[in-house]
């Protein structure tokens, strides 16, 4: 059971962490490492794959969220949408590279909605993306970097 629980809590915490939510899936990941109860790249499966289905949902929200523009309760107003979609356009999908910063990952995951960013696309880059924190994290755990 625990390590059902490992994998389960591991990966609904880095789907929190991907979504708009003020989670973090870092913590867990490093115990769950620390611990030496699961296989370390399991781990890293398991976390990277919670984080991008949890960027995914930002996509689909995205991609739904400018059916609502013209509400009032619209979170932003039709000037700083203009400027991400601006932005967006810009440096384009290879800016979701950027996904596994905090901060502006996740509205970034949102915007590539927004623009329509094809699935394949978005979910090659930003598991590039997540795979590569998590990879890191791992190294610099184990004092490889």
């Amino acid at each position: 059971m625990w390590e059902t629980g490992g994998y389960l809590g591991l990966f609904l915490s880095a789907f929190g962490a991907a979504t708009l939510l003020p989670l973090q899936s870092e913590a867990v990941l490093l115990a769950l490492l620390w611990a030496k109860q699961h296989p370390a790249l399991v781990l890293l499966i398991v976390a990277t794959a919670g984080n991008v289905a949890g960027s995914l949902v930002n996509w689909v929200l995205g991609r739904y969220l400018e059916h609502w523009r013209e509400r009032k309760w619209f979170p932003v107003s039709a000037q700083r949408l203009e400027r991400v979609q601006h932005t967006y356009h810009r440096y384009g999908r290879w800016s979701l590279l950027l996904s596994w910063m905090p901060i502006i990952g996740d509205p970034l995951t949102v915007v590539a909605g927004l623009m329509r960013e094809p699935w394949w696309s978005f979910l090659l880059i930003v598991t590039l993306a997540k795979a590569g924190r998590y990879g890191a994290l791992y190294l610099m755990t184990l004092g490889w970097v």
